[in-house]
C-alpha cells in the first residue's frame, strides 16, 4: 500500500478521534452544570413512569379479562395511584428540606403505630400475609412509608450525634434499637421481604455514617442467620428455598414461576416479540404484572429493553451518589445516597431472582411494578432526592442569581436555601491538647506568687529588701546604744 492509500484512511480516522473527543468535552461539560443532577434525575424519574405503566397495561390486561373484569381495570388504578403520587411528588418538591427533616420523628413514630396496627383487626391479610389497611378500592400497605421513615429519621439522629459516634452506645443507639421494634413488627405479619429491605436502609445508614466494618460483620452474620431461623421454623420458606436450588424438581409448583421467567425472557430474544405479544402473561406466570415484570419486559422488549431497565437504574445510582458527593450539608449526603441505595438495591433484588440469581422474594419493581403504596412511596424518594439536587451549591448559587430556570419556572419551585453549618458550642471544660503536641504552660503570675514557688527574680527581690531592713535594725541598734 502506497502513503497515497494510507492518508484517507488516517485521515478518517483522526476525524472520528477527533468527534468522540467532542461528544466526550461536551458531556463533561454539561455534567458540570449546576442543574445536571436535577435535570437528570427528572429524565429518570419520568422514563421509568413511562415504562411501568405501559407494561402494567400490558401485562395485566390477559389477567384481568380471565376474571371476567375490564381489561383495564388493573392500569386505571394503576394510573390513578400515579396521579396521586404526581401531586404529591410535586407538593414534596416544594417542602423545605429543613422542614422534611425536622418532621422525620413525628413520620417514624407514626409508622410505628401503623405497624403495629395492621397486626390488629383493623388490618387486612391477602396471600397470607397480614400487611394492608384496605378501605374500598384503596388499600395501604405501611411498611413502605417506614422505610422512607427509617431513612429520614436515622439519619437526622446520626447527623446530630455524629461527634459523638466514634462510640458504639452513641452509633447504635437510638437506631438500631428502633430498626430492629420495626423489623420484629413487619415479622410478626409476616413480611420477609419488608424485612430485607428494612435492612438494607439500616445497613445503607450505618454505611455512609462511617461505621467500623467490625460492625458489618456482626450485622451480617446476624441476618444470615435469622435468615436460616426463618427458612427452617417456616415450612414455605424452605420450601421456595429448595424450588430456588433446584427448580426442575417441581416445574408445575414451587419451581413455577422461576421456571417461567427464563422461558418468557429466552423467547424475547434480542428485540422482543413487541408489545402485546407477550405468551407469558396469559395465565403462565403467577404474579406476572407485580413481581415479575421484568420477565414481561424481556419477552416483549427483548434484550434491549431489558438494557434500557438496567441502564436507567444504572444512572439513577450514579446520579444518586453524585447528589451525595456534591452536596456540604451532612444529613443531605446520607439522605440521598441512602435512598438511592434502597432504590437500586431493591431493584436488583427483583431482577435477580427473575433471573434466578436469588430466591423469590416479591419484591418489586421500582416505578414499573403496579402496586398503589410502592409507587407512591416511590414518587415521594424522587421527590426528596430531586429537592437534594437542587441543594447543592452551585445549583443554590445559579439558582438565587439567575432566577428559578425553565423547569423550576414551569413547576413554580421556591429557591432552595444555602447551607449553613451549625454554630460551634463552646466546651464546658477544657479540651485535652492533641496527641503528639505538648500543651503550652500556663502564664505565671509573678504579683501572686510570693512563697516557695516564685520566680528567680521575686526570690531576689526578697532577699534584698530583707537585707536592708536587717542593717536598719542592726544601725538602729548601734545608735539607740
Amino acid at each position: 500500500m502506497t502513503a497515497v492509500e494510507q492518508r484517507p484512511a488516517r485521515a478518517g480516522g483522526s476525524r472520528r478521534a477527533g468527534r468522540a473527543v467532542a461528544v466526550r468535552t461536551s458531556l463533561t461539560a454539561w455534567l458540570g452544570r449546576p442543574l445536571a443532577d436535577f435535570h437528570l434525575l427528572l429524565a429518570i424519574f419520568g422514563m421509568l413512569t413511562a415504562i411501568g405503566l405501559i407494561m402494567v397495561l400490558s401485562a395485566s390486561a390477559p389477567d384481568a379479562v380471565a376474571v371476567g373484569e375490564s381489561a383495564f381495570s388493573v392500569f386505571k388504578k394503576q394510573l390513578l395511584y400515579v396521579g396521586v403520587g404526581a401531586v404529591i411528588f410535586l407538593v414534596v418538591l416544594r417542602i423545605p428540606l429543613r422542614t422534611v427533616r425536622h418532621g422525620s420523628t413525628m413520620a417514624m413514630l407514626v409508622s410505628i403505630v401503623l405497624l403495629g396496627l395492621v397486626l390488629t383487626p383493623l388490618g387486612t391479610s391477602i396471600n397470607g400475609t397480614q400487611s394492608w389497611f384496605k378501605v374500598g378500592p384503596v388499600s395501604l400497605q405501611p411498611i413502605e412509608p417506614a422505610k422512607l421513615a427509617l431513612a429520614l429519621w436515622g439519619a437526622h439522629v446520626l447527623v446530630t450525634k455524629r461527634a459523638l459516634l466514634n462510640q458504639y452506645r452513641h452509633l447504635l443507639v437510638p437506631v438500631v434499637p428502633v430498626a430492629l421494634l420495626l423489623f420484629a413488627l413487619v415479622m410478626l405479619q409476616p413480611d420477609l421481604t419488608g424485612t430485607i429491605t428494612l435492612g438494607v436502609v439500616l445497613m445503607s445508614l450505618l454505611w455512609f455514617v462511617g461505621a467500623p466494618m467490625r460492625l458489618f460483620g456482626v450485622l451480617v452474620i446476624a441476618a444470615v442467620s435469622g435468615a436460616v431461623v426463618l427458612a427452617i421454623t417456616a415450612a414455605y420458606r424452605l420450601d421456595r428455598l429448595q424450588s430456588f436450588l433446584n427448580p426442575e424438581d417441581d416445574p408445575t409448583g414451587g419451581g413455577l414461576q422461576a421456571l417461567q421467567a427464563l422461558y418468557a425472557l429466552a423467547e424475547g430474544g434480542f428485540f422482543g416479540k413487541g408489545l402485546t405479544n407477550g405468551s407469558s402473561k396469559w395465565r403462565y406466570l403467577p404474579n406476572v404484572h407485580s413481581d415479575f415484570i421484568f420477565a414481561v419486559i424481556g419477552e416483549e422488549l427483548g434484550f434491549i429493553g431489558c438494557l434500557l431497565v438496567l441502564g436507567l437504574f444504572g444512572l439513577l445510582a450514579v446520579v444518586g451518589l453524585r447528589i451525595a458527593a456534591r452536596n456540604t450539608d451532612p444529613w443531605i449526603r446520607m439522605v440521598s445516597a441512602t435512598l438511592t441505595v434502597w432504590l437500586v438495591a431493591q431493584a436488583a433484588i427483583n431482577i435477580g431472582y427473575v433471573v434466578q440469581l436469588l430466591p423469590v422474594t416479591g419484591i418489586t419493581l421500582p416505578m414499573i411494578s403496579s402496586g398503589g403504596t410502592s409507587v407512591v412511596t416511590t414518587m415521594v424518594v424522587f421527590a426528596i432526592l430531586a429537592s437534594c439536587a437542587r441543594h447543592e451549591p452551585e445549583a443554590v448559587a445559579a439558582l438565587r442569581s439567575l432566577g428559578p430556570g425553565r423547569v423550576g419556572g414551569v413547576l413554580k419551585l421556591p429557591a432552595p436555601e444555602a447551607y449553613k453549618p451549625p454554630p460551634r458550642r463552646r466546651p464546658s471544660r477544657p479540651s485535652t491538647p492533641p496527641r503528639g503536641r505538648k500543651a503550652a504552660p500556663p502564664p505565671v503570675d509573678e504579683r501572686r506568687m510570693a512563697g516557695r514557688h516564685a520566680p528567680p527574680s521575686e526570690y531576689r527581690r526578697r532577699e534584698s529588701r530583707k537585707a536592708g531592713q536587717d542593717r536598719d535594725v542592726r544601725s538602729r541598734r548601734r545608735d539607740g546604744r
